[in-house]
């Protein structure tokens, strides 16, 4: 991860969440790899429920639970695990909204989907983001290992995800969203 600071300015959290459906009517939130926190904060500051924000770096986990605190927000439980092989370590059916922002080029991304479905309520949203297979862009995984929007919504549907829309995302020229819903 680059320097927090650098790692912000790639992003306008609060109208990407708006985009992709992260609204003042959630419940409860679960978030694939909080990393710095920088999508926890503005769910935590519009959703009625509590935001799970999970992360397998110690160092992400300490610095969100620290920035979530020190924002005033009381909703966020941020907790180290590895989701990929533990599963987030949720009930079944009990989140409202599901962020998996830039973690979809690990090895079995269907499996997470499957996760993410598991957790979801119906029609419960799960909010995608991925860089785009874009050379230009300054940060982000290998070009050959960047999932493509088609590539994704394959991915969802095997895991019983449905499609909304694919999203180009505000204040974001580098990521690409998708919005699916648990039918």
């Amino acid at each position: 991860m680059p320097p927090p600071e650098q790692w912000e300015s790639f992003f306008d959290a609060a109208a990407i969440l708006d985009v992709l459906g992260c609204s003042s009517s959630a419940g409860d939130v679960v978030e694939f790899g909080c990393g710095y926190g920088t999508f926890t904060i503005p769910a935590a500051r519009r959703v009625s429920g509590t935001v799970y924000a999970i992360d397998i770096d110690p160092l992400m986990v300490a610095t969100t639970a620290d920035r979530a605190a020190r924002a005033g927000t009381r909703n966020v439980v941020a907790q180290e695990r590895d989701f990929v092989v533990d599963g987030c370590g949720r009930a079944a059916r009990s989140a409202e909204y599901v962020m998996l922002f830039n973690v979809l080029h690990l090895d079995d991304p269907v499996s997470l989907l499957r996760e993410a479905y598991r957790v979801l309520r119906p029609q419960g949203i799960v909010g995608l983001m991925h860089w785009k297979r874009d050379a230009g862009a300054p940060r982000g995984p290998p070009l050959e290992i960047r999932p493509s929007p088609e590539q994704c919504q394959r991915w969802a549907e095997a895991a019983g995800l449905k499609c909304v829309r694919t999203q180009e995302l505000p204040g974001s020229p580098w990521h690409w969203g998708m919005l699916l819903e648990r039918s």
